[in-house]
């Protein structure tokens, strides 16, 4: 999934925001005093915002069950890049400024899983609980939505800083007196993630997305079987990108969900982002007519792809990356991944994620993704017992270190856009899928 040299841990040796266009998309706010509803807020009278800047309206309020934290960047008293925090939901605030506690912690990022010589799994979690310890007023407002809502909670986390903050992964304390266990936010809360979009001509998308349709694909050669997991829908599968792109410009079905297994790369700027043999600013350059058209669901299956650039180096405060390009061309969601996520364990999210939208289509996409957290979680056991990363005798836990990487590849998958998004994949018609690749030799 990336095209970085494939590097073992030491461990593994010898193992086998801008809130100036709109609220998130179909949200609808009201105010205090009043049933009215409006689509979404206003933009400011004043210039455009730069990155880090969030403007809130004083008063309003979400639908009810529906929560929002934005994340901006900001520096912190002694000049440090921090963040603040502004959260509501109903009457339920919560406002922290950047401080000690709330800098950007490159320590807690799951992009530290992509080098072979990175911090070992089992210290990047223990990481994470203190980062989220040290964030009490934060928990303290999202236990208490809990409580209120229960599973009727929708929280979408707007996170304009950059700085790949784990918010899925937040450790959440137990509160005994609402009821409340302890647990990682992502596997306990129906979770969307947003960004702002940086085309003035463009608003957000004001509607929940109801993705419905065949299936477009484009697959690199190393992840062609792939493809066997939307053999019972319509579809048409590529192993060339051109032919791929050709067809989110001109298919004429309607298409439900696009989706793209290949390799990925990252670096700190624009250019050095890619997807299979196409950089970012080359897609940028396409049009997906598609997209727009049918509001499809994008699945990119591919290392790095929800990751983030500041693109001063191209003159502009922005934030770029593949889920702000896809979600501007006119996706209805975006699923991507936080880092370098391992073969079998993407695979195995597509593969649950395609069955049980099969199974359940009034089920909105994030609820599928929480609940593949969920399982992910129940399969490591007790939070608590976190392995240490080494035994009494000094050698590596490789054991218990990969027990804790497959619980952190299981949240790095992210999904951007409207929490109560839906797919619905139309039925094929039975033919065998290697007839279905397209642009390439058959596969095996």
């Amino acid at each position: 999934m990336s095209a970085e040299p494939q590097r073992n841990p030491r461990w593994l040796t010898g193992a086998g925001t801008v809130m100036r266009g709109a609220t998130l998309p179909g949200l609808k706010l009201a105010a205090r005093r009043g049933s009215a509803s409006v689509q979404s807020l206003r933009r400011s009278h004043e210039g455009p915002a730069g990155l880090g800047r969030a403007e809130v309206l004083p008063g309003a309020r979400l639908e009810e069950g529906f929560a929002l934290l934005t994340v901006v960047r900001t520096t912190a008293a002694d000049g440090s890049d921090g963040y603040r925090l502004h959260g509501w939901c109903g009457g339920v605030t919560v406002v922290c400024e950047a401080g000690p506690t709330r800098l950007s912690a490159p320590a807690v990022t799951l992009a530290n899983l992509r080098r072979g010589d990175g911090q070992f799994p089992s210290e990047i979690l223990r990481g994470i609980r203190l980062w989220s310890q040290n964030q009490p007023e934060l928990a303290d407002w999202l236990n208490r939505i809990r409580a209120r809502h229960g599973g009727a909670l929708r929280l979408i986390v707007w996170d304009d800083t950059g700085y790949e903050l784990p918010w899925e992964l937040f450790w959440l304390p137990e509160d005994p007196e609402r009821g409340l266990d302890e647990g990682l936010l992502g596997s306990l809360v129906v979770t969307a993630r947003w960004t702002t979009m940086h085309d003035l001509g463009q608003g957000l998308p004001q509607e929940t997305s109801d993705c419905q349709g065949s299936v477009i694909g484009y697959l690199h050669n190393d992840m062609a079987d792939d493809g066997s997991v939307f053999a019972p829908y319509s579809h048409q599968l590529h192993l060339e990108m051109t032919p791929f792109l050709q067809a989110l410009d001109a298919s004429s079905a309607r298409t439900g969900l696009v989706y793209m297994g290949c390799h990925g790369t990252y670096g700190d700027a624009v250019p050095y982002l890619s997807l299979g043999d196409r950089t970012w600013a080359e897609f940028n350059g396409e049009t997906m007519y598609v997209l727009r058209r049918d509001r499809s669901l994008v699945c990119l299956n591919a290392c790095h792809s929800g990751r983030f650039v500041d693109n001063r180096a191209q003159g502009e405060r922005a934030l770029r990356g593949f889920a702000e390009l896809f979600l501007r061309k006119g996706a209805g969601g975006c699923i991507v991944t936080a880092g370098k996520v391992g073969d079998l364990e993407a695979r195995a999210l597509v593969r649950s994620l395609v069955a049980e939208v099969a199974a359940h289509p009034q089920r909105p996409v994030p609820h599928t993704l929480r609940a593949f957290r969920a399982r992910a979680v129940e399969e490591f056991g007790p939070l608590a017992a976190i392995p240490r990363v080494r035994n009494d005798e000094g050698q590596v836990d490789r054991i218990g270190q990969k027990r804790v990487l497959r619980l952190l590849f299981a949240f790095m998958f992210h999904y951007y856009g409207h929490p109560q998004t839906t797919l619905r994949l139309t039925a094929g018609d039975d033919a065998p899928r290697d007839s279905r690749l397209r642009g390439g030799r058959r596969e095996r």
